[in-house]
């Protein structure tokens, strides 16, 4: 029974609260579900991860949480009229001193009150991702900066700003971050996505937090801001996976770039042992219709044939009129690429050599399924480390990861190919695991008389990095 490998992350909110769309969306296939701490109430994003418990729980799916922290979105202030219309070419000023909601075609105050000492003139501002862009003329008193627009168009209440390059020295952890980190503790959740790392200490940092606050969360660095590109390895290394958050970033380093940037990002994270998730308007058009457009079935194909371990739907589901559809269309998707022979073949780490033992088990598991007929492997692990390592070939064989703690069952949900299952050893003798975890894997019906597993696992249990056997079981009945 082949599955499907692409991880969907789908973002919760006002769609997803109603009655039953949750359920239909664990039926659809999602993995991973996303809170979005950009909105609603701390009481909210509870409420939300409850319901994903229960529902866990109900189906026997464990589908994990990402809790997605706002960070430091660098916004305009407010219009008296709540939008206007920039005309190319005029003069428009962005005033740290002008009122909160005293903006018009003129001028517009500013949140980040920094911002009129990091530009110069002729430096670039794009505003609502991108759609008005103004070259900066001068500052007056480091307070207001002067500009020309270059696109004009309709600005409305608090668009965000970025500098094309990058620049800003806007802290990635703000005040609400730190405020929302002990929310996620209390919701334990299995990620949490830091918005706008410039380095890996920001991720180091944000680590720290999370550990004071009893939170086990696995870091995600938000990979959009251009700087975060020139020490992109230090940051995969701080962290556990990487968003390859495509609307910033595309703001920031230009949107003709941003492709090849992308392909470079899932490449580094895969060599690195660290997963992947590919975010923002992979089916756009599915928040108003039921289907998606060819370039958004391209778009998504593409992330999966370049190995991307997830792919994360936004507003498409959290407030979206089709969540349930896009999900589906997603899954569609995923399965006719993942026939393809690039998504399953794989030349990954095969002049490397291994230190540790348990590494090259992982790698040479994958190996012999890869080239002998193997149904699956199982993998009994203590952190997930070993099915990390294994996701990282390209194969349609599915690994399962067994396991007691719920820390690891929750990270593997991200993992391409990976498939989370509870299990405990304790007290069982040495010759009734084996025969457990094909039991195990019976009651989920993907085994059959004749199958042949491969088992990895390790002599102790409770000791992380032990995984030191494998062993190839044929399904007797």
């Amino acid at each position: 029974m082949l599955l499907r490998r692409t991880k969907i992350l789908a973002t919760l909110g006002p769609s997803t609260d109603k009655p039953g769309v949750l359920e239909e969306l664990f039926d659809a296939g999602i993995d991973v579900v996303r809170l979005n701490f950009s909105h609603g109430s701390a009481q909210d994003h509870i409420d939300r991860a409850n319901r994903v418990r229960e529902l866990s729980k109900k189906t026997g799916r464990r589908v994990g949480i990402l809790a997605d922290l706002q960070g430091p979105k660098i916004r305009i202030e407010r219009f008296k009229e709540n939008k206007v219309w920039l005309d190319e070419g005029q003069d428009f000023a962005l005033d740290i001193n002008l009122g909160k909601y005293d903006g018009d075609h003129t001028q517009v105050g500013i949140s980040y009150e920094p911002l009129a000492r990091e530009v110069k003139p002729g430096t670039r501002l794009l505003l609502d991702d991108g759609r008005v862009v103004l070259d900066v003329v001068n500052v007056e008193n480091n307070t207001r900066v002067n500009t020309k627009v270059v696109v004009g168009g309709d600005l409305s209440n608090n668009k965000g700003i970025n500098l094309l390059g990058g620049g800003l020295s806007a802290a990635a952890l703000t005040e609400k971050d730190k405020e929302d980190i002990k929310t996620i503790a209390v919701i334990q959740a299995d990620y949490v996505a830091i918005s706008f790392p410039r380095t890996a200490d920001d991720m180091h940092e944000a680590r720290a937090l999370l550990e004071a606050a009893g939170s086990y969360a696995g870091l995600v660095a938000k990979i959009e801001r251009a700087e975060a590109m020139d020490v992109i390895d230090e940051i995969i290394m701080a962290s556990d996976a990487i968003m390859v958050a495509r609307g910033d970033l595309g703001v920031e380093i230009g949107d003709a770039n941003l492709p090849a940037a992308q392909k470079h990002l899932i490449k580094r994270s895969r060599e690195l042992n660290r997963a992947v998730i590919t975010a923002t308007q992979m089916m756009e058009s599915m928040i108003e219709n039921p289907i998606p457009t060819r370039a958004e079935v391209f778009d998504v194909a593409n992330a999966i044939v370049d190995g991307t371990d997830a792919i994360m739907l936004s507003a498409e589901t959290a407030s979206g009129k089709h969540p349930v559809k896009t999900v589906q269309a997603m899954v569609r998707i995923c399965w006719e690429t993942e026939k393809q022979p690039s998504v399953t073949h794989s030349h990954h780490r095969m002049t490397d050599s291994f230190s540790a033992i348990d590494e090259a088990i992982a790698m040479s598991a994958m190996y012999m399924a890869n080239h002998t007929k193997i149904s699956g492997v199982a993998s009994l692990t203590e952190s997930g480390s070993t099915p990390l390592w294994m996701s990282r070939i390209n194969s349609n064989i599915p690994i399962y990861a067994f396991s007691s703690h719920e820390k690891t069952l929750g990270r593997v949900t991200l993992y391409r190919g990976v498939f989370p299952i509870p299990f405990s050893r304790e007290s069982m003798e040495k010759a009734e695991v084996n025969k457990a975890i094909i039991d195990k894997l019976r009651t989920r019906g993907v085994v059959n008389k004749g199958d042949t597993y491969i088992i990895t696992k390790g002599d102790a249990t409770g000791h992380q990095g032990g995984t030191n056997s494998l062993k190839v079981v044929t399904v007797e009945d």
